[in-house]
């Protein structure tokens, strides 16, 4: 008998029956022994099957009978091939996927785990909705998506409709891999932009922590896929800030500006890059760089301590097993930096005083000086409630303090950023305490530095989570970063969720900190154009021939 469909997905078929008949229900030891067995049997018959075209009649007839089986564990999530590959004959489906997905992976993150998350995900699911990329750049992978949704829709597809309207998307890797994402979500300008789940897979996770995904890494085997998965259909979307940040310069006489990543970093030229001659924001005699970020920009010292950590890791990944070593690794980098005796140790050009003036916008239009004490070292605006593995820079204000500083909760939608100073340290490991929190400097719907002339040769800076080392013209006083709101995108989140929202003000939050007896109080320390895209992915393009009568 010669099968009409590709042996690949016969063995997929066959595979899927065998996930469902594993995890359908609870058996005994005696019971799971011999279904590993029956397991270990059916991959040597699907590597036999994926290259051979020829199946017996009796392996037909088991394939036909455990498809349903197939489907009643993946049409939640199902996606058929036709929506997802251009070139795919139409598949008329009996159903509506309640819950659509596409998920991405970068499957370097996490040691391996990354790779066995990947591997589970496409044995799962439709293996041409989940993607390495590593192999894939997501925004190739939208665009086709999109288009050939829009395409399908106008010819009148009800299930393209259905597709478009309940797709969520799931992402896995760090912090810099999500803002990846983010990024490339916001850059196709989409009328109903797909919310998105973060899984925490490598260091930081704070994206993942500030939206109740955690920040261990998941496991990897299927029923920890499934788990995730109903936490995905069960996720409510919530929107929060984007924010957009121009760096301009003066062409150097000498050398180079360029930012420089530690190591070939994964994603670092897609969080912040130099515009291209022919974009709007390039300025004749100036090189200009622009990126965005969802949770935080930082400077300084922190910035310093990834960039060092980052660039280790890439020289010597065997040292990087798991999360303990790899915060180990971190608290290692701080100290033999001095940071534990900053004051002692470095001198007082690498103050945040010295190297930038600092203005806000508290008003839209109105821009005035804040003022940074000389003890700051570094600096940190911050969208989201979880900086460097959890922890709540910010905190929540006293009633007394909202009042006589004009502050308010830290809400992710309320177009205002939290700016947080640190000291050293020390003054970090003041988080690790109930109400522990840093130097609360302003809250601003803008933020802007013009850094002084001479003051360094450069300087570190960080993106959610992507370190780089920044060098600065020492002949030029026009050095300027500027970092202002732009939109919103919408990301999924679980009843665990600690981030809050301006309009509902009853979302949970797991921490809710009352510092009036604080030992780090904050009193103690002395155009539309230019904006139209984050530099996380080409700028998003249909072609010609669409209708694009469906985008903003």
């Amino acid at each position: 008998m010669v099968v009409a469909s590709s042996s690949t997905i016969i063995s997929n078929h066959f595979w899927n029956c065998d996930i469902y008949d594993r995890i359908s229900c609870p058996r005994t030891p005696e019971q799971n022994n011999m279904a590993e067995r029956k397991h270990s049997h059916l991959v040597k018959m699907r590597l036999t099957l994926m290259t051979h075209s020829h199946v017996p009649k009796e392996l037909d007839a088991k394939m036909a009978d455990c498809s349903s089986d197939t489907n009643l564990l993946l049409k939640e999530f199902y996606i058929p091939d036709y929506i997802l590959v251009p070139e795919s004959s139409v598949e008329h489906l009996s159903y509506t996927p309640d819950c659509p997905v596409i998920v991405f992976i970068n499957s370097r993150s996490g040691g391996q785990l990354g790779g066995d998350l990947l591997l589970t995900y496409r044995e799962i699911l439709n293996r041409a909705q989940v993607f390495d990329l590593g192999e894939q750049a997501p925004d190739k992978v939208l665009h086709r998506l999109y288009g050939n949704l829009e395409r399908l829709k106008s010819g009148g597809d009800k299930l393209a409709f259905e597709i478009q309207n309940r797709l969520r998307l799931i992402v896995a890797g760090g912090d810099g891999t999500a803002s990846w994402l983010l990024g490339v979500v916001s850059d196709l300008k989409l009328e109903q932009p797909p919310p998105i789940a973060t899984v925490p897979l490598g260091t930081g996770n704070n994206l993942p922590f500030s939206f109740g995904w955690g920040k261990k890494n998941p496991g990897t085997d299927r029923n920890s896929v499934k788990s995730f998965l109903g936490e995905v259909k069960k996720g409510k979307a919530m929107k929060i800030d984007s924010w957009h940040i121009v760096m301009r310069m003066r062409i150097p006489a000498k050398g180079s500006c360029d930012p420089i990543a530690p190591l070939e970093l994964p994603h670092s030229l897609h969080a912040f890059n130099r515009v291209s001659d022919t974009d709007s924001l390039n300025r004749e005699g100036y090189h200009t760089f622009r990126g965005g970020f969802w949770n935080y920009f930082s400077m300084g010292m922190d910035a310093q301590v990834s960039y060092a950590f980052h660039s280790e890791r890439k020289l010597h990944p065997e040292k990087f097993k798991n999360q303990l070593v790899n915060q180990s690794m971190y608290a290692k980098h701080v100290s033999t930096q001095g940071w534990f005796f900053a004051s002692l140790l470095h001198p007082s050009s690498r103050n945040i005083a010295q190297l930038a003036e600092v203005k806000i916008m508290k008003k839209p239009g109105q821009w005035e000086k804040l003022h940074i004490p000389r003890s700051i070292r570094s600096i940190i605006c911050l969208n989201l409630p979880s900086f460097s593995g959890g922890l709540n820079p910010w905190g929540t204000p006293s009633t007394r303090k909202e009042r006589d500083r004009d502050l308010t909760a830290p809400f992710v939608d309320d177009g205002r950023i939290e700016i947080v100073g640190f000291v050293d340290a020390w003054h970090g490991l003041l988080l690790l305490s109930p109400k522990g929190h840093g130097t609360r400097l302003a809250q601003a719907h803008g933020v802007r530095f013009k850094f002084h002339k001479g003051a360094m040769d450069h300087t570190f800076m960080r993106l959610d989570g992507e370190p780089w080392k920044q060098p600065l013209p020492v002949d030029d006083d026009k050095v300027v970063v500027e970092i202002s709101h732009l939109g919103q995108v919408n990301m999924l989140a679980t009843q665990n969720c600690i981030s809050k929202s301006i309009h509902d003000q009853s979302s949970p939050s797991a921490v809710s900190h009352h510092d009036e007896d604080s030992s780090s109080s904050d009193e103690s320390v002395d155009d539309t154009e230019e904006k139209r895209k984050f530099g996380a992915a080409d700028t998003f393009k249909l072609p010609e021939d669409f209708d694009n009568l469906h985008f903003n």
